[in-house]
């Protein structure tokens, strides 16, 4: 299905998360989840020629958006996955920003795309790689994993009280013939789904086989660990959620600047004060501005690729 840039997705809360940001003209700004661009576009939009937005996405769909009317002195792309932005800001010289962006979730455009799997109101290949040259597809999960550990995954990740029973109807349904198509998914959990919560259920099997396919919640977690540490003092985070899994970890980094919520143990008394501290220093050094959506959707060259892939696996 095609797109144009006006309708690849159109970001909800578009003014509230852009205002939360308190954009200066002459900053420095990221935005982790460019897709259609709507949000690098009204950030721009309120700066001036000394600014620069730094914007990235792993989909290669996302590049055909890119705002080429700023040029390279006020505007760069980075085809990457947000976990990467340490690297990446060190690759290009930046020590400090003053806001950082982040939609969450999947946008519109790969819920209506019929090719990849992320709907299951389309019968296509089950994919769900945000990043389509990497990594398992959620066909390889759902045919690889041990029941025990997709049942985890499903709990964990979907929420689903019923994981176990479908984990079991999976892995029946995949002992007969490979789990391939969105509709052989469908086939494999139709028998324990509850009627009625079917679409709700199946909501939440598609988002945690997403959720594990792309590593979601570790690579948030590690992007809000590097925001933290490149947050000018006084800097703006602004974060847009869809459940209650992203919900948790951004709360918690607003509220201490760690993604577990709490200081690590230890029997030092002063070490704990010292990390109490550190915490709260970074906690200080951010006005943090947590968005939970109401809406329904859940929402270069050869050398190009060599450094990406050199800065991706650099710790």
């Amino acid at each position: 299905m095609a797109n144009t840039i006006e309708t690849y997705h159109v970001p909800v809360l578009l003014k509230e998360s852009v205002d939360g940001l308190n954009v200066h003209p002459e900053g420095i700004y990221v935005d982790v989840t460019f897709g259609g661009g709507g949000h690098s576009r009204e950030i721009l939009s309120r700066t001036d020629a000394t600014c620069h937005l730094f914007s990235f996405d792993q989909d290669e769909d996302a590049e055909r958006n890119i705002l080429d009317k700023y040029g390279p002195g006020k505007f760069t792309f980075v085809r990457s996955n947000f976990r990467y932005l340490a690297n990446w800001m060190r690759y290009y010289g930046i020590d400090g920003i003053d806001g950082l962006i982040a939609d969450l979730g999947v946008s519109s455009h790969h819920l209506d795309d019929e090719d990849r799997g992320f709907s299951f109101r389309f019968n296509s290949p089950l994919d769900m790689r945000m990043n389509k040259r990497a990594g398992k597809t959620a066909a390889d999960i759902l045919n690889e994993y041990d029941e025990e550990k997709l049942a985890d995954i499903l709990y964990m990740y979907g929420e689903l009280r019923n994981s176990r029973r479908i984990a079991a109807a999976i892995a029946k349904a995949r002992g007969k013939s490979r789990i391939a198509t969105t509709q052989d998914l469908l086939d494999a959990v139709s028998s324990v789904m509850n009627r009625e919560r079917e679409k709700k259920e199946l909501a939440k099997l598609f988002q945690a086989l997403r959720i594990e396919v792309n590593h979601e919640m570790d690579a948030l977690r590690e992007m809000l660990a590097s925001a933290t540490e490149l947050l000018k003092p006084g800097g703006r985070l602004s974060v847009i959620t869809y459940h209650s899994l992203e919900d948790r970890i951004v709360k918690n980094v607003m509220k201490t600047g760690n993604p577990e919520g709490k200081a690590k143990n230890s029997d030092d008394a002063e070490e704990e004060e010292k990390e109490e501290a550190k915490e709260t220093a970074a906690a200080d050094k951010k006005v943090g501005v947590f968005l939970p959506s109401s809406a329904d959707d859940p929402r270069w060259s050869a050398d190009g690729e060599t450094l990406q892939n050199t800065l991706e696996d650099d710790g």
